[in-house]
């Protein structure tokens, strides 16, 4: 459950970034995935702004936002998405089994 929550979260990052790109002055927004403590007990996304100098981005500049990155990222996440779907899935199936095995 903690993969999907986490890559539904950053697959909105990336939404809101791409959404944001013609805006001036926006900073985007990055998602890093870090294991939930203790160990293997899930994942956990931290979203900071991306670090842009304010010379980068001044006097009407556009975003820092790389359409380019955003859409890989957004790939990669979707795809995370539906790898942790399948995953509950599989162990649903599984506990079904065991159930039947039981019953």
């Amino acid at each position: 459950m903690t993969g999907l929550q986490a890559n539904g979260k950053a697959l909105g990052v990336a939404a809101h970034n791409t959404a944001n790109m013609n805006t001036d002055h926006f900073v985007p927004q990055s998602a890093s995935f870090n294991e939930a403590r203790p160990a293997g007990t899930g994942v956990t996304l931290s979203i900071a702004a991306r670090d842009l100098s304010a010379t980068e981005n001044v006097g009407g500049a556009p975003s820092g936002t790389d359409p380019a990155a955003s859409i890989v990222n957004s790939l990669v996440y979707k795809a995370g998405f539906e790898l942790s779907a399948k995953l509950i899935q599989a162990a649903d199936e599984r506990l079904g089994t065991l159930i039947d095995i039981r019953a």
